[in-house]
């Protein structure tokens, strides 16, 4: 094929450029300071921040919607799903189905909103006399309105048990391929999805993977197996990339054909980071107003009036933000469990 696989460029910024069946997609890229040994920002890089909804980024960090320990305190979904990829740092999860996690350093929390659900998502600083750096994805997954009441559901992805790919090319460079949803070959079997989800069909062909390669190294990225599948490709690590023999010197979003083989080359000096997401298009209309997501705006109105009456199922913890102590534990502790999860090889 001599046409050139790029449909569309789009440049990165706070908030990726998406396609259906993705709703939103978010790169936080913190470098929080050290801790005050509550888990939380010392006072005096507080400063001149516009508290309460502090997007800033001021010295590197903002925080978000958090007085003390930043993050995202409780705060109601409907009608799609939120993918978390944690790479650096932890994140303190609370939900209304009395739901609880620590998790961070390569897992992935996949929550699944459906009829409604409220969660926390804090970001506690353990080290105080070092840096607290966070990293992290937040991806918007849509539901189809078949599914938008769906009973709402919480997963944990570990770390040690997301599937990758190690590929060497003839020069001996490496590319790594996470493969958090969606089946790749060579890395292993994928792990389901929560059960509800549009990435749960088959025909949905969605797929969600990360992508490192060293310095110089080359590596195809294989067609997509449906034929209705739009592809986003993002590359937002690194200084050079080469795309099917175009080279690229600007971090952008790339909307790429899914139905054909692409050659990926880094010819920058340093390592490349991609995000792939892709999938079938829903092709349904989205009614939005914050937190919810439906078909139609009658439907927003009636998700703001059964959160006014129910909360979703109210609030089960005490504080507004929960942290989960600290100890740099990871765990999951799902709804009506009497144990934790703990990540395992």
């Amino acid at each position: 094929m001599s046409a050139s696989p790029i449909i569309q460029t789009l440049p990165l910024g706070a908030q990726w450029p998406c396609m259906d069946p993705f709703l939103f997609c978010a790169h936080h890229n913190d470098a929080y300071p050290a801790g005050d040994g509550q888990m939380g920002v010392q006072a005096v890089e507080l400063q001149d921040r516009p508290m309460g909804s502090d997007f800033s980024g001021k010295d590197g960090f903002s925080m978000y919607h958090g007085d003390h320990v930043p993050g995202f305190p409780g705060h109601p979904h409907r009608g799609f799903e939120t993918v978390t990829l944690v790479r650096k740092g932890l994140i303190d999860h609370a939900d209304s189905l009395g739901a609880a996690a620590r998790f961070g350093g390569g897992d992935v929390q996949w929550v699944t909103a459906g009829a409604g659900i409220m969660h926390s998502e804090m970001f506690p600083l353990l080290h105080t006399e070092q840096s607290n750096p966070l990293e992290l994805f937040q991806i918007w997954l849509n539901l189809p309105a078949s599914h938008k009441m769906v009973q709402p559901h919480f997963t944990m992805l570990w770390n040690e048990r997301i599937p990758r790919l190690h590929h060497t090319d003839a020069g001996g460079r490496q590319t790594t391929v996470t493969v958090v949803a969606g089946a790749l070959a060579g890395a292993g079997a994928p792990l389901p999805p929560p059960p509800e989800s549009w990435a749960s069909q088959a025909r949905a062909d969605v797929a969600i993977w990360t992508i490192r390669m060293e310095p110089g190294a080359c590596w195809t990225l294989p067609a997509a197996q449906g034929a209705d599948t739009r592809r986003m490709l993002y590359w937002f690590g690194g200084s050079r990339l080469q795309l099917e023999g175009a080279s690229l010197s600007e971090h952008a979003a790339l909307q790429v054909q899914a139905g054909r083989d692409l050659a990926l080359v880094n010819t920058g000096t340093d390592g490349a980071e991609l995000v792939l997401l892709q999938g079938a298009p829903l092709r349904e209309p989205v009614a939005q107003y914050g937190p919810f997501v439906m078909n139609t705006q009658e439907e927003i109105m009636q998700a703001m009036t059964d959160f006014r009456r129910t909360q979703f199922g109210g609030w089960p913890w005490d504080s507004h933000a929960p942290v989960h102590g600290s100890a740099p534990r990871r765990f999951a502790r799902y709804p009506g469990a009497t144990e934790d999860e703990v990540p395992s090889a």
